[in-house]
């Protein structure tokens, strides 16, 4: 059997992407392997969101390559959404693709292998040199449907991500994702409760909702459907111990969503709502349509109706023309609203956007400084937020075995977030066990078998 690695860089949406490539060439006969092995096909799905995540997705592609000088290198995805020449040009591409067509990339690897053995019959590295790449990269702005790949199966994984949504209409003024995924639209209810359906009864316990602008679910739809309504269809599931929910945006964090949160016991403690920035003059420059107080308020709604609900979200530091004042204010108000976990964005200038135009650009030198001062407070809100939880027994969804290298201790997550480790045997992998919770540890929590 031909073999294909998958490389995946990126969100979760991403994660869902490789997922229905790995069915598409699965389906064709291929064996799927590990990217560290040697393959007869190589795919990187790839990250565009920072400068980082480009400059990371070119170094994955020539590092398949070198893995292998006879296979064919295929990037896929964000980054070559919005940059194909740039993909193309990487040393070694062969293949082409942007966020749409999914299931044509099987094809075009093969018509790839097939233009490479014109140039040596024996399709070594001298026709790799010559051959040109294919580029199969549509306008992605003008699509208006959901491209249907239902998923199966997840490789090794006790969680399934099922994306419902996909494309953004908000323009933020620093991000480039709109451009690489296109307007919004929305996945039919019915195909998603069948996948989800479908999930559960192959074993997984949890499944992950997600999209790049999740709470618009509905939007295109013939039929009136929101994301809480989309909640309430999937409560009944047979055998579905837990539905999470990818990244909010705040304003979307409607009082009909807390009451599905409230009703559902199956729907998680846990909402990932991005705040970007605490100070008002930012959030204006951002394009972000709320002011720190209408951040604070949904916040608060969220805490009161679900107490023990971890609330964690995304800060960028160094935006333009961030001053010392406004970085304070966001520190400020993190701190007051004790976030569970803080992920820590250092701003970074993506060409073709508005912000990239903008005076007063922040040195890196600031920026890094700023991010570390958040990442001390991080910590301290993260050890505060498990703090609360010692000497409660909570249930974990055991997902790991053999943490560190023993095969006697697991770990899982709690349904409002919180890592917890424990000793036990194996086979509890993929079930729901109670666990006490002892001693904070930073990124986890040690407990016990309760």
């Amino acid at each position: 059997m031909p073999r294909v690695a998958f490389h995946t860089l990126g969100c979760k949406v991403n994660q869902y992407d490789t997922e229905t490539m790995i069915e598409a060439f699965r389906a064709r006969g291929y064996d799927i392997v590990d990217f560290d092995s040697e393959a007869d096909v190589y795919v990187i799905n790839t990250c565009t969101v920072t400068g980082r995540g480009s400059q990371k997705s070119r170094q994955i592609a020539r590092q398949a390559r070198r893995r292998n000088a006879q296979a064919i290198v295929a990037v896929t995805g964000c980054y070559s959404q919005v940059a194909p020449e740039e993909a193309a040009a990487i040393p070694g591409v062969d293949v082409v693709t942007g966020t749409q067509n999914r299931r044509e990339i099987v094809d075009l690897v093969e018509r790839a292998a097939a233009e490479r053995r014109r140039y040596a019959p024996d399709a070594g590295p001298a026709a790799a040199d010559h051959a040109t790449s294919i580029v199969s990269v549509g306008d992605v702005m003008a699509t208006r449907a959901f491209e249907e790949i239902p998923i199966g199966e997840f490789t090794g994984r006790t969680r399934a991500t099922v994306k419902i949504q996909e494309g953004c209409d908000q323009f933020c003024s620093y991000c480039i994702i709109p451009y690489a995924r296109g307007p919004m639209r929305s996945r039919d209810p019915a195909r998603v409760c069948d996948e989800v359906a479908r999930l559960a009864a192959a074993g997984y316990k949890e499944v992950v909702l997600t999209g790049i602008h999740l709470g618009a679910y509905g939007a295109g739809l013939a039929e009136k459907v929101n994301l809480a309504g989309l909640l309430r269809r999937l409560a009944p599931v047979p055998d579905l111990v837990r539905i999470r929910l990818s990244s909010i945006e705040p304003l979307e964090v409607t009082d009909d969503l807390i009451a599905a949160l409230v009703e559902n016991p199956k729907v998680c403690h846990h909402l990932h709502i991005p705040l970007q920035s605490g100070d008002a003059a930012v959030l204006k420059r951002m394009n972000r349509h709320y002011t720190p107080e209408q951040y604070q308020e949904v916040v608060r709604r969220v805490v009161a109706a679900l107490p023990d609900i971890a609330v964690t979200t995304d800060v960028m530091v160094g935006f333009p023309g961030e001053t010392e004042e406004n970085f304070l204010n966001t520190y400020a108000l993190a701190g007051a609203l004790g976030f569970a976990k803080m992920h820590i964005f250092q701003y970074s200038r993506r060409p073709g956007t508005p912000a990239a135009a903008l005076p007063d650009q922040i040195s890196n030198r600031v920026k890094e400084e700023r991010a570390r001062r958040l990442a001390a407070l991080d910590e301290s809100l993260t050890r505060a937020f498990q703090t609360r939880f010692l000497g409660r027994t909570l249930p974990v969804l055991v997902e790991e075995e053999a943490v560190n290298g023993r095969s006697d201790t697991l770990a899982g997550l709690t349904s409002n977030y919180i890592r917890v480790v424990f000793r036990g045997p194996e086979e509890l992998k993929n079930t729901v066990q109670n666990i006490r919770l002892r001693e904070a540890r930073g990124d986890f929590v040690l407990g016990d078998l309760a």
